[in-house]
């Protein structure tokens, strides 16, 4: 009854691991990228995996300072990101016991849905404060995103990783 492919067992995750993940991200959505509806948002990917795989750290509080800081980094209206961030924290926080069930495709699935939500808030929120409508090309970036959640999950989860020790004296 041995399992056909090894189970990892993961360490506790370090606050530090998870305050360097959220600097490189919003270091990324920094970036000067040449076409920013096409730019998946880094923070808010982050945001959705920390909070799926550690809601008792991570929460509607790091999503609201993270929104502010990205409203503050690049330049725009004031609260949008804060807004969108939040409500982004509290939908996977909510999915947070359900979205663990799938694969890595199906969690991506889930993710989707997250980024769009989020993105379609901060459209809204760009909307009432008078912007033009965005478009199609608004879709493309959250889609990306949740096509990097396999690649976000592995990454992530690699400092929290032990070598797989095959001990012949133990059931377990």
């Amino acid at each position: 009854m041995a399992p056909e492919k090894p189970q990892h067992i993961l360490l506790p995750v370090r606050v530090s691991t998870i305050v360097a993940s959220f600097a490189i991200a919003l270091l990324l959505n920094f970036l000067p990228w040449p076409n920013l509806a096409l730019t998946p948002d880094f923070v808010a990917l982050t945001l959705a995996f920390w909070c799926v795989h550690q809601p008792r750290l991570v929460g509607l509080g790091v999503g609201w300072t993270l929104g502010l800081l990205t409203d503050v980094g690049n330049g725009v209206l004031l609260g949008q990101h804060a807004l969108a961030y939040s409500l982004l924290a509290f939908a996977a926080l909510a999915l947070s016991r359900r979205v663990l069930w799938f694969t890595l495709w199906g969690q991506a699935l889930h993710v989707a849905a997250l980024l769009l939500f989020a993105q379609g808030v901060a459209a809204v929120v760009r909307l009432a404060a008078g912007a033009e409508l965005p478009g199609w090309n608004l879709v493309i970036g959250p889609l990306l995103g949740a096509a990097l959640w396999p690649l976000a999950s592995f990454v992530l989860l690699a400092p929290q990783r032990r070598p797989i020790d095959v001990d012949e004296t133990r059931p377990i």
